[in-house]
């Protein structure tokens, strides 16, 4: 039956490799399900009878039966969907600053060359010449440069962002980059490459490094779990070739087992080994630690004894730590937010320096957190890239998002980072403000040169000829002002002459 059909308390059965259709709470079956694309967290979570379960998010390996407590717009997916939207809509335009110049300088331009007409007729001055001087206040004061001095720093602006991987939405995400004062950064896919990788290798007295490997990505072939794959991943890196495996069993929640060239392989957590009664005495203390690091332990026994032990994590990217550097120097606070165990997003925001740490917080509390932060005065800016992102990439102030992000938070945002590299997160603040200093800069010139030259037009000191000439010259001068954003360096120096 069509998804769209499905009501309360109905029962679906999901398939492995099958999407869930609603929210609900699992009735039979045990599995692992691939959340990452609703709450950006990598490793997939383990669900049993009793638990609940997310719409869309991925069954991986199980046959599932789940009871429908929440369908259509009621969906956990849905309603963060509309937060989003709801937030967008929630965002005024700001205003250009062109546009209230323009709104008064015109009307008072016309003011001043009919009373220019009207003063060099009264003093009885020739018709001909007081129209001279009247047309010459009109031609001087002819708003090109200010009509130009934001469309062309714009354009050169984000012409320079694009050459740089940086998508820049349109004029409002430049003004609110500028002053923003606070960037929180989502931990999960933007931070950390998102993919599990195994980070340790510790094998047992007599054993090498080879041999846990070839151990345990053996046995791990045979399982599509995320922290299997980051196993076998490594154990391919190292080894020509793995085993053939027999009598492969998947134990959801807890590990895998199989026959590795007749060798009986367990590969698991240590309450797998635990309930197994293999005692594991010498890396107990490095369970620990690595539980301390935010790591996953994962513990190897070949033939009933332990072989080792593999630490498996969600590594940072190599960009984060230069990327948050790079923020402080510009005296941005630097807030690390995710949905992920206290534990493991302290260990990550103490690799890359980031101020303040937000863990556990729930896809839908994300905008809440940001929320929280402008009521304290900050300037929020967001960098995201999963469905969960969507509303609090609305609600800030400035939302950026990968360009891998979901459809939902590349709606939202309003710059794209095109390059998976962080470091562009301070070079489009630094692009943004260079680039408004160089609109307010124009602005200054046009509007200031016109005020400069209508007394000398209106005084009959400049003919239209070379009234028109200066007007040219004022756009012309606009224009290359804001050519010299063509220059820009994104790698770390703010201009470069050439």
């Amino acid at each position: 039956m069509p998804a769209g059909e499905l009501t309360v308390d109905a029962l679906f059965v999901v398939k492995p490799g099958e999407a869930f259709a609603a929210d609900g709470v699992v009735e039979s079956g045990r599995s692992t399900v691939d959340v990452s694309a609703v709450t950006g967290e990598p490793v997939p979570a383990e669900v049993v009878p009793g638990d609940r379960v997310i719409g869309a998010s991925v069954n991986r390996e199980g046959r599932l039966v789940v009871r429908a407590n929440a369908v259509g717009t009621h969906t956990q997916l849905a309603q963060m969907t509309a937060l989003a939207e709801q937030a967008q809509a929630r965002k005024a335009s700001v205003q250009r600053l062109v546009d209230r110049i323009c709104a008064v300088f015109v009307p008072v331009v016309l003011v001043l060359a009919l009373l220019t007409l009207g003063g060099w007729l009264l003093t009885g001055n020739p018709v001909r010449d007081a129209f001279t001087a009247a047309v010459s206040v009109l031609i001087i004061a002819c708003p090109c440069a200010l009509g130009l001095a934001t469309p062309t720093a714009l354009m050169a602006g984000v012409g320079r962002g694009a050459q740089l991987g940086i998508l820049i939405k349109g004029p409002d995400a430049l003004e609110a980059s500028r002053r923003v004062d606070t960037v929180v950064l989502d931990k999960t896919g933007t931070v950390t490459t998102g993919r599990m990788t195994v980070t340790g290798c510790h094998p047992a007295p007599g054993r090498s490094r080879r041999d846990l490997l070839w151990f345990a990505g053996a046995a791990e072939s045979g399982s599509e779990h995320a922290i299997a794959a980051a196993v076998v991943t490594a154990a391919r890196a190292e080894l020509p070739e793995l085993p053939e495996i027999s009598a492969f069993t998947a134990l959801p929640g807890l590990g895998a087992e199989a026959t590795v060239d007749g060798y009986a392989v367990l590969v698991g957590s240590p309450r797998l080994f635990g309930e197994r009664g293999i005692m594991v005495p010498e890396f107990d203390d490095l369970v620990d630690e690595t539980h301390a690091a935010g790591a996953v332990p994962v513990l190897v026994a070949v033939d009933g004894e332990a072989a080792g032990l593999l630490e498996v994590r969600d590594v940072v990217k190599p960009s984060a730590a230069a990327a948050v550097a790079a923020l402080r120097a510009q005296g941005l606070r630097t807030v690390l937010l995710t949905g992920d165990h206290e534990v493991a997003a302290r260990t990550v925001a103490a690799e890359i320096g980031v101020d303040d740490v937000r863990a556990e917080v729930l896809p839908a509390d994300k905008a809440r957190e940001i929320e929280a932060l402008q009521a304290t005065g900050a300037r929020v800016a967001m960098v995201g890239d999963g469905i969960n992102d969507g509303p609090a990439l609305a609600t800030a102030d400035l939302g950026m998002v990968m360009a891998h992000g979901s459809d939902i938070a590349l709606r939202s945002a309003d710059l794209v980072l095109v390059r998976d590299d962080l470091r562009v997160v301070p070079d489009a603040i630094r692009l943004a403000d260079r680039t408004l200093r160089i609109i307010r800069g124009n602005l200054a010139w046009a509007f200031g040169y016109n005020v400069a030259a209508l007394p000398l037009a209106a005084f009959g000191l400049l003919n239209p000829l070379i009234a028109g000439a200066a007007m040219s010259l004022s756009s012309v001068l606009v224009v290359s002002n804001s050519l010299r954003l063509r220059s820009f360096d994104g790698s770390g120096g703010e201009e470069r002459h050439d």
